[in-house]
């Protein structure tokens, strides 16, 4: 799998498991606004309504009360009218308030309401009748009807009251426990979730950091011993890693492709060289019938072979194809031996050697004067000779160098710029997938944020709880005061009074409890975020990595200028062996004009003997002895001139071709040329 899906599937995963998380969350922070919305608008709105029924209907029984005792019309008129039908009708209005919001959840309960119902039609049929009697002034019955019939009624309406109360609170404490519940599955849901995030984004930061480190490591490793491979450090070379399905072993496999290629190619390179050793050995024993015969897929050496086999063949035709034989006969003229000729050589300057011999031996007939002119022409050409040999060492040292810049080229043969393009933009892509991957961090922590925004609402939902926590405590506190005013018939109710600040200060004390363990969880979310910016960090240290790979690719690119640096070298090289061809070729026009001069010399003795008369014409042969010990530096001479005609007459087209490849190169670097005949490939 490539590290750019890794990446994705990784963050898809964290992705995943955040929206689960902050879905699941919402859904209960909805149920959780809907349960205190019941409590704040149904359920302590039904209490509410009970508690203000409870006290119209107490201050309805005090109103009764003042007024049998009062026995005064006019007041008992201001306070039935106030204190009493009022307030009665006010208990049968708030419990029919409360009995529609909380009668679905007191279904249960029907026959408490219908009994309720009754006592209340008891209890406002009774008032009405005290009401009567009172405006009737018969205190003293109303107050015998007051105190027999009505109480009884109104203590089972206020006891139905203080009933539906208690069952009330029971419908909030179902509530209460259903958000406690909610408010910790939340609370938990987010700890296991955030935990598991933060575990998944470890792992999957660990593994992809272990995979794009090994990947990178392996790459680095067998891209180290190419190099060495490359140097001669090693013999052998390995092929990368590619086991791993990612974008680093794709720029492996293109490494490895080349790796083989340029090995093969560094083999045929090795083989062909080594045919160039074995042909210049041969070449320095005197052997010049031996040709390269190795090929190679480098265009370079394959050239530079055929030049090398035509300069040979150049060589063997022009010159001799066994220097041996032609040294050999060189050896017997400068012993005075012209009776020598070289049978087993072929080449032109072996037939020349051949003809100089035979005019040698026609010269030596010839007097001494002109056979000291002969002399003097003779050792102008040895001199020409020496030059003809210097040049023949400067040639042999071209060629030693020009072996070296073979192998120099060979050490410096990596791979070309169009893989060195290609493994630079498999590593601009690595690089774009490791940004993405910092992208995806990024938003990691937008989500860390989101969740803290669903705590914070959390936090508001838990302020209103206290709040409403709060407002029940003053209900109760208003409660207590109403029952202390009553007296003994309030006591009951200052006992529900007391339970509701109980009940109140429980909230109050758990919403407490809720807001910090909000408050710890918001922390968690932080840390959460904090490790999203590690992960950011570590994305970062990557594209340092990958940056640092990028470099070696620029390494790889200055091997490939040492190369062509190399070539430059073997330019210069040749131009070298054309520059000394053609001064071979200058000398052999010079000896050419002394062999013609001589050849004149030699005709004109010969005419001039034809036409003249003299004694010891015929003695002439005798003196060949004389001749021979007086002419040991013309012998030498001689021995050159026929050659350096047959030079002259091959050498041209061989300029020809030389300039033209000299116009063709550049050159770079002039190579000094070294007489030194030991193997100097190792030196590069």
């Amino acid at each position: 799998m490539k590290i750019q899906s890794k990446i994705i599937g990784a963050f898809l995963v964290l992705i995943t498991v955040t929206l689960l998380s902050s879905i699941y969350v919402s859904y209960n922070i909805n149920h959780i606004k809907e349960n205190v919305t019941d409590l704040t608008k149904r359920d302590f709105a039904g209490i509410n309504f009970l508690l203000e029924a409870d006290r119209d209907s107490y201050q309805s029984n005090v109103a009764i009360s003042q007024i049998i005792n009062l026995k005064d019309t006019q007041e008992s008129e201001k306070l039935i009218k106030s204190g009493v039908n009022n307030n009665i009708e006010q208990v049968g209005q708030r419990f029919e308030k409360f009995k529609k919001l909380l009668e679905k959840q007191l279904s249960n309960n029907a026959s408490k309401f219908e009994e309720f119902n009754t006592k209340y039609n008891l209890t406002n049929e009774n008032t009405k009748k005290i009401v009567s009697m009172i405006r009737a002034n018969e205190y003293e019955k109303a107050q015998e009807f007051y105190f027999t019939t009505y109480l009884n009624n109104y203590e089972a309406m206020r006891g139905l009251i203080d009933y539906f109360t208690e069952e009330s609170y029971k419908v909030v404490k179902v509530q209460e426990n259903e958000t406690d519940s909610l408010i910790e599955q939340s609370f938990i849901s987010f700890i296991v979730i955030t935990f598991l995030s933060i575990v998944i984004a470890i792992f999957f930061t660990i593994i992809l950091g272990k995979t794009i480190n090994k990947s990178i490591n392996n790459f680095h490793h067998g891209l180290l011993g190419f190099f060495k491979y490359l140097n001669r450090e090693e013999k052998d070379v390995e092929l990368l890693d590619t086991r791993a399905k990612d974008e680093i072993a794709s720029i492996a496999i293109e490494v490895n492709k080349n790796i083989t290629n340029t090995q093969a190619l560094i083999e045929k390179d090795e083989l062909l060289i080594e045919d160039v050793k074995r042909v210049v050995e041969a070449v320095k024993s005197g052997d010049i019938s031996k040709k390269i015969d190795k090929s190679t897929h480098n265009k370079g050496l394959e050239e530079l072979k055929t030049i090398f086999n035509e300069m040979i063949q150049v060589i063997s035709e022009n010159i001799s194809n066994d220097i041996n034989e032609v040294e050999k006969a060189l050896e017997e003229y400068q012993k005075l031996n012209f009776k020598h000729r070289i049978t087993t050589a072929t080449g032109n300057t072996v037939t020349g050697l051949n003809t100089l011999a035979n005019i040698i031996n026609e010269m030596l007939v010839e007097n001494k004067s002109n056979g000291l002119t002969l002399q003097k022409s003779s050792e102008e050409l040895l001199s020409n000779v020496d030059t003809l040999n210097r040049s023949s060492n400067e040639a042999a040292a071209s060629i030693e160098e020009t072996a070296a810049a073979l192998e120099e080229i060979t050490s410096n043969i990596t791979s070309n710029t169009q893989n060195v393009i290609a493994m630079a933009n498999n590593a601009n892509e690595l690089k774009h997938s490791a940004n993405e991957g910092e992208t995806l961090a990024s938003q990691t922590t937008g989500a860390m944020d989101s969740i803290n925004e669903q705590v914070t609402a959390i936090s508001d939902a838990i302020s209103v709880i206290d709040q409403i926590s709060f407002q029940t405590n003053i209900l109760s506190l208003n409660a207590a005061v109403e029952a202390a005013t009553a007296g003994e018939a309030g006591k009951g109710f200052a006992v529900v009074a007391q339970e509701v600040r109980n009940l109140a200060s429980r909230s109050a004390e758990a919403a407490k409890e809720i807001k910090s363990l909000v408050e710890n969880a918001t922390l968690k979310a932080n840390d959460g975020k904090i490790i999203s910016d590690k992960m950011i960090k570590g994305y970062v240290g990557l594209n340092e990595n990958i940056s640092k790979t990028l470099e070696l690719i620029g390494g790889v690119e200055s091997a490939s200028k040492e190369q062509q640096m190399g070539i430059e070298q073997i330019n210069s090289a040749v131009s070298l062996l054309d520059r000394q061809t053609q001064e071979n070729a200058s000398i052999a026009n010079q000896a050419k004009d002394i062999a013609d001069q001589t050849q004149y010399i030699a005709d004109d003795i010969v005419r001039d003997a034809n036409e003249k008369e003299f004694e010891g014409k015929e003695s002439v042969q005798a003196k060949n002895i004389n001749l021979n010990n007086t002419n040991t530096k013309s012998e030498q001479t001689p021995q050159k001139e026929a050659p350096k005609k047959v030079i002259q007459e091959k050498k041209e087209p061989i300029n020809t071709k030389k300039e033209e490849k000299v116009s063709e190169t550049k050159k770079a670097q002039v190579i000094v040329p070294n007489n030194d005949s030991s193997d100097e490939w190792e030196s590069f």
